[in-house]
């Protein structure tokens, strides 16, 4: 399963209608004077929480992933969760404990094994650091548009 797959299928489960859902967040984000750290899926509720969502989708990459100094913490990410195909094994322990796990299916199933620790102590972003969210997430409407017209 590619990474766009799961993407899209994320997207959908965690309903993109209902949520703000960026793909790829890796710069512009600053919150509380401290920038985010790169986000493959970057949930905003209605209440302006922020969830991250971290694709793996081979085992290498996750265990590469114990190396990133960011740890995927930031005071405002509410929830982490990690997605990974359903056909992983022994992928739990190389997953943080406070990160919820949602396998995702080839046949576009996506399953919550493990729910999401809430940090409680995070921080609703404000209008204005919602709007600047969907503003980055439109940007990348842009550069796939291009993509797309040169296929």
């Amino acid at each position: 399963m590619k990474t766009i797959e799961m993407e899209i299928l994320l997207a959908s489960h965690f309903d993109f209608r209902q949520k703000l859902i960026v793909p790829n967040v890796s710069w512009g984000l600053w919150i509380d004077h401290k920038p985010l750290h790169e986000c493959d899926l970057l949930i905003c509720t209605q209440n302006n929480y922020l969830w991250e969502v971290e694709i793996k989708i081979s085992m290498s990459d996750l265990k590469a992933d114990k190396k990133k100094s960011h740890g995927h913490y930031h005071k405002a990410i509410k929830r982490l969760y990690f997605a990974v195909p359903e056909n992983f094994k022994n992928y739990e322990k190389h997953i943080p404990n406070r990160a919820g796990i949602i396998t995702v299916g080839e046949d576009g199933t996506c399953k919550i094994v493990r729910k999401a620790k809430e940090n409680k102590k995070a921080m609703s972003i404000s209008n204005k650091q919602k709007a600047h969210l969907a503003h980055l997430g439109a940007m990348r409407i842009w550069g796939l548009k291009r993509k797309v017209n040169k296929n």
